[in-house]
């Protein structure tokens, strides 16, 4: 090999990593100013808003349910008054608890609701209501027949982290808590 030609294949040489070191420094810059992408959001909540109850809505349940008792013997339907004082009974105790804390959590693998996992596949569309009174909520439309609406309470610091995943992989649409629901709100349950 001539002199000139090992000058021109070392010129040549020089070029390249020359090249090749400039576009690593660009892909390493670039990479760096990434955000890492969130995988998963995960936070603890009550099971469900709870209202404090007085005396006053014991008392009224109470009355009720003897109110409904008293019609159903008066009825000669002695089967119907023992059920109607049982669900009374286990109404009263039901509202006293206190909801529990339950872990709730969205990820690139689904909504997960305690221990349960609902994977996006079972998954119809998501909606993100900021304006509700008890706090912002996340109101998903499932496939099943036995839960048709999971609400779960989002804290306010989760809200973008949770709507950046979930736009990815549902449908935002409008969805709103069925009337019934809101009516056992309003009788405080």
């Amino acid at each position: 090999m001539c002199f000139r030609q090992q000058w021109l294949l070392a010129v040549v040489c020089r070029e390249i990593v020359t090249e090749l070191g400039q576009n690593v420094h660009w892909l390493c810059d670039i990479i760096k100013q990434m955000e890492p992408a969130v995988r998963g959001i995960f936070w603890e909540a009550p099971q469900h808003h709870h209202v404090e109850k007085g005396n006053d809505w014991f008392l009224a349940l109470a009355v009720v349910v003897i109110a409904c008792v008293v019609t159903a013997i008066l009825l000669d339907n002695v089967m119907f008054a023992l059920l109607l004082g049982l669900a009374g009974g286990v109404l009263g105790m039901s509202a006293a608890q206190r909801p529990s804390i339950v872990p709730y959590g969205v990820s690139v693998r689904g909504v997960k609701v305690e221990d349960e996992l609902f994977p996006y596949s079972t998954l119809d569309a998501y909606h993100l209501d900021e304006e509700d009174p008890r706090g912002p909520q996340l109101l998903i439309r499932t496939h099943r027949k036995s839960i048709p609406l999971l609400v779960l309470p989002i804290p306010p610091e989760h809200i973008d982290d949770v709507e950046s995943i979930l736009e990815q992989r549902l449908p935002e649409e409008v969805i709103h808590e069925p009337l019934f629901l809101k009516v056992l709100e309003l009788f405080g349950f």
